[in-house]
């Protein structure tokens, strides 16, 4: 064996990976019939693995055996074959922001024809609904030329236009009208004459149907909360025009009152419009790559024209051009939005710290002509205090010096009382300096 080919050179996660897809392409055959479904997923950490047990559920509702079962964490198939010797393909895969079923039905009689609508396997039914919202469904016939005849493609693909191409520069056509049926399903016709080349390219050309289909869809599921959000925008914008006029005219004149007022009013205003942005974020957040996927797969198609019809790429362009545009643009708008009530806000703050900045400086003025008049009030009463303490020490001195008078101890209590005033004076401010120290020492050490 080569040793470029030798299964042990592969790693172990590029055999995981190829491992499903080679069984799948023993299994696919044509002519087939397909149901393909994608729904969206809320949650889709949550989502997920309920997704992948919602598929075992339908393998087990239709008695698919085990030993045609592959189940991996975001891909699994199953096969049966059904009592008529036709066999029946179910391909789960789950992906970034949805998960998608297919069902193949592929006949056992080769020359049989196959028609659009419900699979036609005996008491068939896709037993349940598949959880989320559902993005597209497509009705997808894979066909030898010889079944198809091309005045009757009008008569089997409903819709007022046909659109078709050539794809992947083989005479492989796909013809669709881009319009639901009654079972809300797309229709695909996809048919060459060659019927090696249709089978050696069948999940080839599926696949990137089923990817543009699903991604374009992707794209376009937000529009409606994207035209609704175009409005509250506008709306906003208006709003804001009207307050930043009247605060621009009665700003110098306006009351804290109506300051906070215009505050609170600025402030609600932004918070609606700060959720707006928050959840157009996480609507449109997946459809900037979803388009870019679009445009990758119309390209690997390689389309070329297929007369009379127009191109797929004509209707999936013309569908999705300038809309990731119109998001991108929407979300500027909402941005400047924003910026522009803080720029408000951030205006109305300035005046209400100016006009606190104003109050606190006449409070300050206020409080320091107060200070001033308690210092020269507190020393009034302390030199009065000094005075009044003097008078007392010389009407309790007097006493004793004409006591002492009367004892003959003193010549003239008149002259001592005199000469005892000044005594007194003096005593009288050093006690108040001592007491004012103490005071000091005390209030300083009070933390």
């Amino acid at each position: 064996m080569d040793k470029t080919t030798h299964p042990h050179d592969q790693s172990i996660l590029q055999r995981i990976h190829e491992r499903p897809r080679r069984y799948l392409k023993e299994w696919l055959h044509v002519p087939a019939h397909i149901h393909h479904v994608a729904h969206r997923m809320s949650n889709p950490p949550i989502d997920r693995p309920q997704s992948r047990k919602e598929f075992q559920q339908l393998l087990h509702c239709l008695e698919v055996p085990e030993e045609h079962t592959e189940i991996r964490d975001k891909f699994g198939f199953g096969v049966r074959t059904w009592g008529n010797g036709d066999r029946i393909l179910i391909v789960w895969e789950a992906h970034t922001e949805y998960y998608s079923y297919q069902v193949w039905h592929i006949p056992k009689d080769k020359t049989s024809r196959l028609e659009f609508g419900p699979l036609a396997l005996p008491d068939y039914t896709f037993p349940f609904c598949p959880l989320g919202i559902r993005v597209n469904a497509l009705d997808i016939i894979i066909c030898p030329k010889s079944h198809v005849a091309m005045d009757e493609i009008g008569s089997l693909i409903p819709g007022p236009n046909v659109y078709g191409s050539r794809v992947f520069e083989e005479d492989i056509a796909v013809v669709t009208s881009f319009t639901p049926d009654t079972d809300r399903r797309e229709r695909y016709l996809i048919f060459t004459a060659s019927s090696e080349t249709l089978l050696a390219q069948v999940s080839r050309v599926v696949d990137s149907v089923v990817a543009i289909e699903n991604y374009y869809h992707l794209v376009l599921l937000p529009f409606e909360a994207f035209s609704r959000a175009i409005d509250q925008v506008h709306q906003f914008e208006q709003r804001l025009l009207y307050q930043r006029t009247v605060i621009t005219e009665q700003l110098e004149a306006s009351t804290p009152e109506k300051l906070q007022k215009w505050l609170t009013v600025l402030t609600q205003d932004s918070l609606q419009v700060s959720r707006i942005a928050e959840s157009m974020r996480y609507r449109l957040s997946g459809t900037f790559p979803f388009d870019r996927m679009v445009q990758g797969n119309l390209k690997a198609l390689q389309e070329r024209p297929f007369p009379p019809f127009r191109m797929l790429s004509d209707y999936v362009t013309g569908r999705t051009v300038g809309v990731v545009d119109g998001y991108l643009q929407l979300l500027r708008r909402i941005d400047a939005l924003v910026n522009d009530f803080d720029g408000a806000s951030s205006v109305i703050r300035a005046r209400v710290d100016l006009y606190l900045q104003e109050q606190n400086l006449k409070l300050l003025v206020s409080m320091d002509k107060t200070t001033r008049g308690q210092a020269i009030l507190q020393r009034t009463v302390e030199s009065l205090s000094v005075i009044v303490i003097t008078y007392y020490l010389s009407g309790l001195g007097s006493y004793v010096l004409k006591a002492l008078e009367k004892l003959g101890w003193l010549a003239d209590a008149t002259v001592a009382m005199a000469v005892f005033v000044p005594v007194a004076a003096v005593i009288s401010f050093a006690v108040m300096v001592v007491g004012r120290k103490v005071i000091s020492k005390h209030m300083s050490a009070v933390p």
